[in-house]
């Protein structure tokens, strides 16, 4: 009787997923690149927007560096600015992108019910988010090479703590999205395209927080990529980069990525409770 209870035991441990599976992660990560492959217009949206606001806003700063001897000085702020914002933003996109993917074709409650783990879901996704955003972004920094002589690389490990913050926020912001999904289903999918834009004003993309009402700065500084753009623009004119700058927008990162996944993870227990997942309509 013993024996035939401790067979049960090895065999329902055995029947158990791990606790983390890398390979259940590099499944939906090859399953949403098949997706992505398989479709030219989704390679090309990744493409497109970024070059339509690079050319637009670097004929624009052209303009005024042979108008205004202060922009002059101020030479690949806006360039710069456009480029960062589509970190964050595409960071974001990408992400909420790949999920509506599974909500498009119905497939959310099939992967709820499958051995994959919701970290393992939202670590597959993130690698997606990188994806898109390489796809999209490394040859619209190229062509502002070509055409404005505007290296953002040259920027150097800068770079590295403006991108790891901004993906940071990108991915919070994505996994709370994601949450929203969950719980409302399609009704929801808007949130997922305009949410970032939210952020537009009030992290000071294209001008400094001085620039803001004094109420409105307060709550600038609450928000990670403000720091990331101030400091862009700090290195960019003055030649001088803020380290500590960077150490807050971490910290408010953290804040925020602890803040959404704690979100995404009540609207999933919500969701399983009042049955959301097996209705993603409208």
């Amino acid at each position: 009787m013993t024996d035939r209870a401790d067979a049960r035991r090895a065999a329902g441990a055995a029947a158990m997923p791990a606790a983390f599976s890398a390979a259940r992660v590099g499944a939906m990560v090859l399953r949403y690149s098949y997706l992505l492959r398989s479709s030219w217009p989704r390679i090309l949206d990744l493409i497109y927007w970024p070059a339509v606001q690079m050319l637009m806003w670097g004929f624009l700063q052209l303009y005024i560096a042979e108008n205004s001897g202060f922009f002059a000085r101020a030479g690949g702020t806006f360039i710069g600015a456009v480029l960062l914002w589509d970190v964050l933003f595409r960071g974001q996109l990408g992400f909420s992108i790949s999920f509506l993917e599974e909500m498009w074709s119905r497939n959310l409650a099939n992967i709820m019910m499958s051995p994959l783990r919701p970290a393992e879901f939202v670590a597959a996704l993130m690698i997606m988010s990188l994806i898109r955003l390489a796809i999209g972004l490394v040859p619209v920094t190229l062509l502002a090479i070509a055409f404005f002589g505007f290296n953002l690389y040259g920027l150097g490990l800068a770079l590295v703590a403006f991108f790891v913050n901004l993906i940071l926020t990108s991915w919070a912001v994505g996994i709370f999205t994601s949450g929203l999904l969950l719980r409302y289903g399609l009704g929801a999918e808007n949130m997922a395209w305009t949410i970032m834009f939210i952020f537009l004003p009030l992290t000071c993309v294209y001008y400094p927080v001085s620039a803001l009402p004094d109420w409105l700065q307060v709550i600038a500084w609450m928000l990670p990529p403000t720091y990331v753009f101030e400091g862009m623009r700090a290195l960019l004119i003055d030649k001088v980069f803020h380290a500590g700058l960077m150490a807050q927008a971490l910290a408010l990162n953290a804040v925020f990525f602890a803040a959404g996944v704690f979100a995404f993870l009540a609207f999933l227990r919500s969701a399983r409770r009042i049955g959301s997942l097996l209705h993603t309509g409208e």
